[in-house]
């Protein structure tokens, strides 16, 4: 993703509002010549209406083009951020989980919220303001010319070496704003990290070092932060020291020559008022480039985040899809940057119905086993098949909608309940929330709540136990009506009676669709029709809890270290 492509796409409005400010610079540099000619009116003794309309005249479309002028180009920067953020966005949500995952999380914030900021004043203010100054300076200095070429050049000595220090400013200024674009980035990620584990954070006593640490990253960026003004603040100064000296000049030598008679009063009055002209333009013009220079380096930013690697959508046609069970054939995946693979030649079935257990011990490769049925992950070889369609050749919608998945962490969103119900299913009737909720155990719970499904749920579902946050999830992809349904530790953080419960609502389901559940719990196990035992990306045994007793050595010691009888 290009900036400059998406600003593109607005150039009009944005040539507008630059024809507008060009406009509106041109009826400014006629007032001087405007108000010189009053001056010779009067000394000439003619009258002075024609002169003071044109010139009020001058002014009331000066203003009127400038208000246009500063619409047009915020109009335009509102439309290009706008674009950005939503380009972005969209990417984001559809990048490779692998690829997302090496990004800091305050890193892509500041991303998307200060550096599109920054890139908004880069691409339209400053670069609008850059050409219109231009314009300014340059069609002064060509009337400044045509009045008197001696006067100009003394002029031009005195501004070109203010300018000359202003431009090495403005260079400087850029590669400072990028340290302090990182170190912001830094801050940010930094923060997140300790917001998103603050009760870890509380229980290991650990606010104080954190606060440190956060202050110094802090500190970082609000001196390279420093840096930055103090580098744009003497690009002003620089200017004015020049004007000065110039005018200081300009008044001296003109008024010895108005003197001796070499030149007209009316000339000196235009030359100083288009002098003093050039000095608002000037400035403006070197603190557009130094704010242009920073706006350079977040879109390098923006642009670093644009090419994050995106996930094959698949065909846009639905596949016909002959069965539904679930196939592995010879799977293998490694993790991008590894040579150890997580998955050895993985090939298993799961039927259309019924439920089947994966189990195995830490680090064997079931959740991962999960990620590539959804696709989050793309196997390094070997296919994934529902009934005997390729999973690849779908499109991911089609599979997401036939693949139900809750993952180990139960996420649930910021918002109500009924929002974090409804996620998978927008469209989902009351009848089909009620029936979620009463095949997940939820229904007293929910009409326990204060305002029962509007009941709003902090972070991560807080407002609700773990059970109940789990179960939720559940209820979410239930309501999904997927043909799979795979579930990670379903019963993890569940008390005995929500486990016994929810069991019996896995085995109604299991009677019309295929369920596969990764659990530790053997009481879970044990009531599963079908057992797949791994162990180092590996399948050591299939079958049932009564065949793997006796064939499975692993099998039993897992059984064993919880206490069940093999």
């Amino acid at each position: 993703m290009n900036p400059w492509q998406i600003a593109r796409r607005h150039r009009a409005l944005l040539l507008t509002g630059i024809l507008l400010g060009l406009a509106g610079a041109a009826a400014t540099l006629a007032q001087p010549l405007v108000i010189g000619g009053m001056i010779e009116a009067f000394a000439a003794d003619r009258p002075l209406t024609g002169p003071i309309l044109l010139a009020a005249a001058l002014f009331a479309a000066d203003a009127v083009l400038a208000a246009a002028h500063a619409y047009a180009i915020g109009r335009a920067g509102e439309d290009v951020v706008y674009d950005i953020r939503h380009t972005l966005g969209a990417r984001l949500l559809r990048s490779r989980l692998r690829s997302y995952d090496r990004w800091d999380q305050g890193d892509v914030f500041t991303r998307m919220v200060t550096d599109t900021s920054l890139a908004r004043v880069c691409m339209t203010q400053a670069l609008a303001q850059i050409v219109t100054s231009a314009f300014m300076v340059l069609g002064g200095i060509a009337m400044m010319a045509w009045i008197d070429p001696l006067l100009l050049a003394t002029t031009l000595a005195c501004l070109g070496t203010a300018s000359a220090v202003s431009l090495l400013l403005a260079r400087r200024v850029r590669l400072v704003a990028v340290a302090n674009r990182e170190d912001t980035g830094v801050y940010g990620s930094a923060l997140m990290r300790v917001l998103g584990a603050l009760p870890t954070v509380k229980a290991s006593r650990a606010e104080e070092r954190e606060t440190e640490h956060l202050g110094g990253l802090a500190d970082r960026a609000r001196r390279s932060g420093v840096r930055v003004s103090a580098l744009s603040a003497l690009l002003t100064p620089a200017m004015n020291v020049g004007t000065q000296i110039a005018l200081t000049v300009v008044i001296a030598w003109g008024m010895a020559r108005v003197a001796t008679g070499d030149m007209a009063p009316a000339d000196l009055t235009s030359f100083m008022m288009y002098l003093f002209y050039l000095v608002a333009p000037l400035v403006m013009l070197f603190m557009s480039i130094a704010q242009f220079q920073q706006g350079r380096a977040s879109l390098d930013r923006l642009s670093e985040l644009g090419a994050i690697e995106q996930e094959d959508a698949g065909p846009p046609a639905h596949a016909p899809v002959d069965g539904h069970g679930l196939v592995f054939d010879g799977v293998t995946f490694a993790y991008p940057g590894s040579d150890t693979p997580v998955l050895h030649e993985v090939s298993l079935t799961v039927p259309d119905r019924g439920l089947t257990a994966v189990v195995g011990p830490s680090g064997a490769g079931k959740s991962t086993l999960f990620q590539l049925a959804e696709r989050l992950h793309e196997p390094s070889a070997g296919t994934i098949r529902i009934g005997r369609t390729d999973t690849a050749r779908m499109p991911l919608d089609q599979l997401r909608s036939l693949v139900g998945y809750v993952d180990q962490e139960h996420t649930l969103l910021r918002g109500t309940v009924r929002e974090n119900l409804t996620y998978a299913a927008p469209g989902a009737t009351g009848e089909d929330i009620a029936e979620a909720l009463r095949m997940a155990h939820l229904t007293d719970v929910v009409a326990a709540l204060p305002d029962g499904l509007d009941t709003e749920l902090g972070e991560r579902g807080a407002g609700l136990s773990g059970g109940e946050r789990q179960r939720l999830a559940i209820a979410r992809t239930l309501l999904q009506k997927p043909r799979i349904v795979l579930l990670d530790e379903a019963t993890a953080s569940l008390d005995g009676a929500s486990e016994a419960a929810l069991r019996d609502s896995i085995a109604a389901i299991a009677r019309t669709r295929a369920v596969v559940a990764i659990a530790h719990r053997f009481s879970t196990i044990t009531r599963a029709d079908r057992i797949i035992v791994l162990d180092r990306g590996r399948v050591q045994a299939v079958g049932t809890h009564a065949d793997l007793s006796e064939e499975s050595g692993l099998y039993r010691r897992l059984a064993e270290h919880q206490g069940v009888a093999a």
